[in-house]
């Protein structure tokens, strides 16, 4: 009797923990049931992927999806659209909305609002606080919940924890791996009056290399007396990659898209649409970042997709605001860097699912195996577009990399066996669950 499937994926490149190569896949009540040659099976569905590749859903932990509070910029709905669009299949969301997700019932609305209303499975970052600090261990552990996340420096909206006694109280609690923004408060606030008025090229000068570096070795320092995990999120500097080269043991280290492709000059280019936290650098910086792709050094890739519209950003800076869209043109931007021999396909997949389940301890994601959510990211590698405006799904409807070139593109994104991007268009209904997490983590 042949075997029966819900959905075969049939001759497709499948790349997971085995290797690379021509492999059907089966999928059976949203999970994975089996790998291999399935010609003699049969399926209420059968998809043909010849020519393309087959990857374990992307996950994207780092975006800012700005609801409740200010979702005139964007709302779960949209950027989840703009999400799967891009071939992420699940997003860990920021918590500098309004109010702030810092306890129990703030995560419990948002998980509320994105179950069945998002199109990716999702996960929310608590904020970190002075005040609620005692109390870590049990919210990172509530449904729903990625972890505790820490803005050591000011960035948008009011969530910051500066002080050695409050990240030191932090840490003393959590269990899992609490996430930091890693720049030195006092040393931005010191340095204000170096940003020049309708100028953003002094926005990395106000945010130096030392405000991240400082920010950085403070935390390493106190993590490794707490004994606690941390993870560095938007690692920028070359002297960060060197400093957390020798403390794995505890720290593991995002870079961004952004800071991976663009350099001071985009600055010129296209002004404050170049502006986030930290900032993009120079050069030698992004070579570090390739760099401590290669030696291992960095875990994750996370787009920091941080919306504004673009009247709010066509103020004169330093009134426009720090962050731009990314989600969405993450996948295309890695897997042209594959086609380019900066990074392999194998390497692509550890630092985008492999690498969120290793150190975040995602329960039945980041890679395809038997029994696992059935999620992939489903990849033309010989694809040529030109990454426009027009494409992107945020509410803003912007990118900094207008008119960039890419070779690879996401034709598909499957979500719990669900085909809900094919081609460029939106194919199933919202469907979006919590992202369950490892017991005891």
């Amino acid at each position: 009797m042949p075997q029966t499937f819900d959905v075969i994926l049939s001759g497709g490149t499948l790349v997971n923990q085995d290797g690379e190569g021509l492999r059907d896949v089966g999928v059976r009540d949203g999970k994975i049931a089996e790998i291999g040659d399935l010609s003699r099976a049969s399926a209420g569905e059968t998809i043909d992927c010849k020519g393309l590749h087959i990857l374990p859903g992307v996950v994207d932990s780092q975006v800012h999806f700005r609801e409740p509070g200010l979702s005139h910029k964007e709302d779960l709905e949209s950027g989840s659209r703009s999400a799967v669009l891009g071939g992420v299949t699940g997003v860990f969301e920021m918590p500098n909305t309004s109010p702030l997700t810092t306890g129990e019932a703030e995560l419990a609305d948002k998980v509320a609002r994105a179950t069945d209303r998002m199109h990716c499975d999702f996960a929310f970052w608590v904020g970190g606080t002075h005040e609620n600090a005692k109390h870590a261990a049990e919210l990172e552990r509530l449904p729903g919940a990625a972890g505790i996340k820490v803005f050591m420096g000011s960035s948008t909206g009011s969530l910051l924890l500066a002080d050695d006694e409050g990240i030191a109280e932090v840490l003393s609690h959590t269990r899992r791996r609490a996430a930091f923004h890693s720049e030195d408060e006092q040393r931005l606030n010191e340095r204000k009056d170096l940003r020049v008025e309708g100028d953003p090229r002094s926005h990395p000068v106000w945010r130096d290399v030392e405000t991240a570096l400082r920010a950085t070795q403070r935390l390493v320092k106190i993590a490794r007396e707490k004994r606690a995990l941390i993870h560095v999120l938007h690692v920028t500097t070359a002297e960060e990659i060197a400093l957390l080269s020798h403390h794995k043991d505890l720290a593991s280290v995002e870079v961004t898209p952004n800071h991976l492709t663009l350099e001071s000059s985009a600055y010129e280019r296209i002004g404050t649409l170049a502006q986030m936290n930290p900032p993009v650098r120079e050069a030698r910086h992004r070579d570090a970042l390739w760099e401590g792709l290669r030696q291992g050094v960095v875990d994750v890739i996370g787009s920091d997709h941080a919306p504004h519209t673009l009247e709010e950003k066509a103020q004169p800076y330093p009134k426009s605001p720090s962050g731009m869209t990314g989600v969405q043109t993450l996948v295309p931007l890695l897997l042209d860097a594959v086609n380019c021999g900066r990074l392999t396909l194998a390497r692509f997949v550890d630092l985008t699912s492999a690498g969120p389940l290793r150190i975040f301890g995602m329960a039945g994601k980041g890679r395809i195996a038997r029994g696992y959510d059935a999620d992939f990211t489903i990849v033309d590698m010989k694809r040529r577009e030109i990454i426009r405006n027009e494409w992107i799904a945020s509410r803003v409807g912007w990118t900094p990399f207008h008119g960039v070139e890419v070779a690879g593109w996401p034709v598909g994104t499957f979500v719990r066996g669900a085909r809900v991007m094919w081609e460029g268009e939106l194919t199933t209904p919202s469907t979006g669950r919590p992202i369950r997490f490892q017991q005891g983590l």
